[in-house]
């Protein structure tokens, strides 16, 4: 019986982790849960799962939530708050496997604390490795600790590479729906509104992954994973745009053959497959043939997607360049979701932000953090020195 530690339970991915616990109840059990700001969320899960940790966003909701536990007579969950509530989260000592899915790098000082702890890691969370995937990595080669990747696309790579050596692999290909703008004319960008970038035609996620996804720098931030987890130069992870979402990822292998992986666009699936590697597990979350119907693959417009463009510079400096993508575009999307710049001003952000990041790599994540915060202040004074309006009509 796995112990599971959720970082993100009341999001998707934990949601989808939770199912999967819940379909598996002879293989997982719930340890413990780092739930956010969502409280009601958090309450219903504390009560159902009845984790022996729970971790909330403050120390008010951590008390608010404790009192409802009690009144509905339940006094045996710590509940935490915090960065140090969601570090306990992950390194409980019977925590077998940790689902790192906290967006953004609010979840990264646990993810490292579970990585030197000797857990296994579920990442769902792309920004982490981004920002600190240099630290990440050499922390879990150090403590002989799986990072298993959770997002669909280096799910599908990881399953591709059990077919052959590291040595045998000539690049790998990530796959990309396009977003709902892949045939929208260049010249409309400058309109489009925020109710047309939250359409994704293909998958349901947060606010801020679906405008990522939109302009194409989800998929960046992926390259830069996916050179982290493989060990891989950027010019050998491409990206190849295939509306359908079916096939998740490709590995092309030193002699012409390329491995790719199909399954239902379902985050179940490479959840499962992460929590049970390296067994395979007989599920329900089966793929029908008969509808694969037709597969198109094209090449990313990088004129039409400039952040996809930005994301290859910055893979290639890594180091600060890593953070200051991430977080500059962390900040350019808010503004955008608020209408206080044009969708074609979250590029020009974060390309204001990466002419003016100096190249240095971070040796801890206390300097990780210190990058990420200095990059999204540049990124608020670039889009001040911008003097942009609420550009991004409603519909």
């Amino acid at each position: 019986m796995k112990q599971i530690a959720i970082l993100g339970s009341t999001g998707s991915i934990g949601q989808s982790t939770l199912s999967i616990i819940e379909s598996f109840p002879d293989r997982f059990a719930v340890s413990s849960l780092a739930a956010g700001q969502n409280l009601d969320a958090a309450f219903e899960q504390s009560v159902r799962w009845h984790p022996r940790v729970v971790s909330v966003a403050t120390e008010e909701s951590a008390a608010t939530l404790a009192q409802r536990l009690k009144t509905a007579g339940i006094s045996d969950i710590e509940v935490l708050y915090g960065t140090e509530g969601t570090v306990r989260v992950a390194t409980l000592p019977e925590v077998d496997f940790v689902v790192s899915a906290i967006v953004g790098v609010a979840g990264l000082e646990a993810t490292y604390a579970a990585v030197e702890a000797g857990k296994a890691i579920g990442l769902a969370n792309k920004e982490a490795m981004v920002a600190a995937g240099e630290i990440l990595t050499a922390a879990a080669r150090a403590k002989n600790v799986p990072l298993l990747p959770i997002d669909s696309e280096h799910n599908a790579v990881h399953q591709c590479m059990r077919a052959g050596t590291k040595e045998e692999i000539r690049r790998i290909w990530l796959t990309a729906s396009g977003g709902p703008f892949r045939q929208l004319p260049l010249s409309e960008f400058e309109g489009i509104t925020v109710e047309q970038a939250l359409k994704h035609p293909t998958w349901v996620m947060g606010r801020r992954i679906t405008i990522d996804s939109a302009t194409m720098l989800n998929k960046g931030l992926e390259i830069i994973e996916a050179c982290r987890l493989f060990n891989l130069p950027p010019s050998d992870v491409k990206v190849s745009v295939h509306p359908q979402s079916t096939v998740h990822s490709l590995v092309e292998y030193i002699d012409g053959s390329i491995l790719a992986q199909i399954s239902v666009t379902d985050m179940r699936l490479p959840i499962l497959y992460a929590m049970s590697y390296p067994e395979r597990v007989q599920s329900d979350l089966t793929f029908d043939m008969a509808s694969l119907g037709q597969l198109n693959f094209e090449p990313p417009d990088f004129a039409r997607f400039p952040c996809l463009r930005l994301a290859y510079e910055a893979a290639e400096k890594g180091g600060a360049h890593c953070i200051a993508l991430n977080a500059a575009d962390e900040v350019a999307v808010e503004a955008f979701l608020e209408r206080k710049i044009c969708f074609t001003g979250i590029a020009r952000t974060i390309e204001g932000v990466l002419q003016a990041t100096p190249e240095t790599h971070p040796r801890t994540i206390r300097e990780v953090l210190a990058l990420d915060h200095q990059a999204r202040e540049m990124a608020r004074e670039v889009l001040a020195r911008a003097g942009h309006e609420a550009v991004v009509p409603r519909t």
